[in-house]
């Protein structure tokens, strides 16, 4: 079973480990990953793989078979490690911290527009939120406000775990309604955005996420689409 780098430190940028698998595909399994893969709307991680006499450039990181979490590469490298060869995997940071960013931004979005979610999708620059919303809400301005406020409020962003049994038991914590909750392994990882009474926000995820909503940075409405008779589409752009 590959162990998840990016869910104990999703600031760790580097890290050795070693090449566990090589799929059929020319895909590159480590017993040890930096690397997100595409899941939950959040696009799989992009780096590189450097060992003794070789380097690849990975284009991007996907679920395989089982637990397997397999890093793509890119279509001009040829070059595979051998099973067994030590590597050092290397990010590509600033793609990956833009992701977090944007991560954490949609769900402050989930809060000020407290509706059901249809679907999403994450990007470097921006993000996106289907709600099943009948009518676009009438004061952009208000919401950009009220997004802004939450991310002054430099709230932290921490990760709790429960049960599958004890999400199925509480309902209310699932804010979307096309993907389900990562579950199915016992346990369901939550994020949570802030503390105490000052938290305002807690759902299951298992993407990754900036540490404190400060880090954010400044946020701007884009698009609000109609997408069906009940379902708009909200795009939020970082300002930055």
């Amino acid at each position: 079973m590959t162990r998840l780098l990016y869910r104990e430190d999703p600031y760790l940028k580097t890290a050795p480990a070693r090449v566990a698998a090589v799929t059929p595909e020319g895909g590159v399994v480590l017993d040890a990953t930096l690397f997100y893969p595409t899941g939950g709307g959040q696009p799989g991680d992009s780096g590189t793989l450097e060992w003794e006499g070789g380097a690849l450039r990975v284009a991007t990181t996907v679920k395989g078979e089982g637990d397997a979490i397999v890093l793509v590469p890119d279509d001009g490298d040829a070059a595979r490690p051998p099973v067994g060869a030590a590597v050092v995997q290397t990010l590509d940071w600033a793609r990956r911290h833009a992701h977090m960013r944007v991560h954490t931004a949609l769900h402050l979005l989930s809060v000020v527009l407290p509706l059901p979610v249809t679907g999403g999708a994450i990007g470097e620059g921006k993000g996106r939120l289907d709600f099943d919303m009948p009518e676009a809400p009438e004061d952009k301005a208000a919401l950009e406000a009220e997004l802004d406020t939450l991310v002054a409020r430099d709230l932290p962003v921490t990760e709790d775990w429960i049960t599958d049994e004890e999400l199925a038991a509480k309902p209310g914590l699932v804010k979307t309604m096309s993907v389900a909750p990562p579950s199915g392994a016992g346990r369901v990882r939550l994020v949570r955005i802030g503390a105490g009474e000052d938290q305002v926000d807690l759902q299951p995820c298992g993407g990754t996420h900036v540490a404190r909503t400060g880090e954010i940075g400044g946020l701007r409405l884009g698009k609000i689409e109609k997408k069906g008779r009940q379902n708009r589409r909200v795009t939020l752009h970082l300002a930055d």
